[in-house]
């Protein structure tokens, strides 16, 4: 009688010291954007010697090495994404995990400006939608506070992503006495146009005021409050994994995300890590302590060393981060800026 063939052993998968799987990693490709905006970067920002940067090359291998460990998703950030030469190429090497069913998703997030040129060739790679970072639909207020941006050509892009076919997420920060008119607005838009919204707390990261980013925090709490005194809202228990809890507009049935850092610690379902375009490793956004995966990479032709060092780290991340605005007091700041790990 034949013996039964032996299936192959799952996968080792990514668990970090209080048994949550590590499935999703956030990677920047860049630290550079064509925007410069204000709770994100300095105006005059100092940007990495290119010759810093992980090639397109090694950047493949990193996130090759991290979906053999079971990471599903992967989502691309920058800075700017779309900025960086030559990213089409790694997108269209990245899709032959798609093809072959180890990724699930990969997707991005963008600023929007250069989606236009791009859009049908995100789709080509296997991308089904992507996260457009918008706050304002106001021309003169879009222009401050993202001091170089031009709201028409962002609106361009989403025109185009949609045309091609891939999912629009408006993601918005909501700033305190900035964006607080236009909440009903921006409900409605995206309504209109059948696209998901997240609205996104501001967290205490990079060079900082205190006094100016305590002004602009806008508690979630206070903003669910404002949209329940006009619409009929339904909380919901969808759970992607990520930060947001959902809620629904009964009157448009439309599902709005709601991301609050400061206001509802959501790191207890946390699957995610976030590396950054030098191979610097953080296993939370709200901590700065990192690991370099750029030695290992380069140190040897094979991953073993890699995937040690990546497990390594996982077995070092924290329980949560430490953002707190009570007591008109900024607590858990990070150094680095927003721009570094991609968010």
């Amino acid at each position: 009688m034949e013996k039964p063939r032996e299936m192959p052993q799952e996968t080792p998968r990514l668990v970090d010291p209080f048994q949550r799987p590590v499935t999703y990693l956030r990677l920047s490709v860049t630290d550079r954007c064509d925007f410069r905006c204000t709770y994100c970067m300095a105006e005059n920002m100092t940007f990495l010697p290119k010759k810093d940067l992980l090639t397109l090359e090694e950047l493949d291998r990193i996130c090759s090495a991290f979906i053999t460990q079971g990471v599903e998703k992967l989502r691309i950030t920058g800075g700017e994404p779309l900025v960086r030469r030559g990213i089409m190429d790694f997108f269209g090497a990245m899709s032959r995990h798609l093809e072959s069913g180890a990724l699930r998703e990969l997707t991005l997030t963008t600023n929007g400006s250069q989606l236009h040129r791009f859009s049908d060739d995100l789709v080509a790679a296997g991308v089904k939608r992507v996260n457009v970072s918008l706050d304002t639909l106001n021309e003169e207020k879009f222009a401050k506070i993202t001091r170089w941006g031009r709201l028409p050509q962002v609106l361009k892009g989403i025109d185009a992503a949609q045309k091609a076919g891939l999912r629009v997420k408006i993601n918005a920060v909501a700033v305190k006495d900035f964006n607080q008119d236009e909440l009903f607005d921006l409900v409605s838009w995206c309504a209109e146009r059948d696209m998901d919204l997240t609205f996104i707390e501001v967290m205490p990261m990079g060079d900082m005021d205190e006094v100016a980013r305590l002004g602009q925090y806008w508690p979630l709490t206070d903003l669910r409050a404002e949209l329940a005194q006009h619409f009929t809202l339904t909380d919901l228990s969808d759970n992607t994994g990520g930060p947001a809890r959902y809620i629904r507009v009964e009157e448009t049935g439309q599902k709005i995300g709601l991301i609050q850092p400061l206001s509802h610690n959501f790191c207890e379902s946390c699957n995610r890590v976030r590396m950054s375009c030098t191979g610097q490793f953080y296993t939370c956004l709200g901590h700065d302590g990192m690991s370099d995966l750029r030695g290992p990479l380069r140190a040897s032709k094979d991953d073993d060393a890699l995937i040690k060092a990546i497990h390594a780290a996982i077995s070092r991340k924290p329980k949560g981060h430490d953002f707190d605005y009570s007591r008109q007091k900024v607590s858990g700041q990070t150094v680095r800026h927003m721009s570094h790990t991609g968010g």
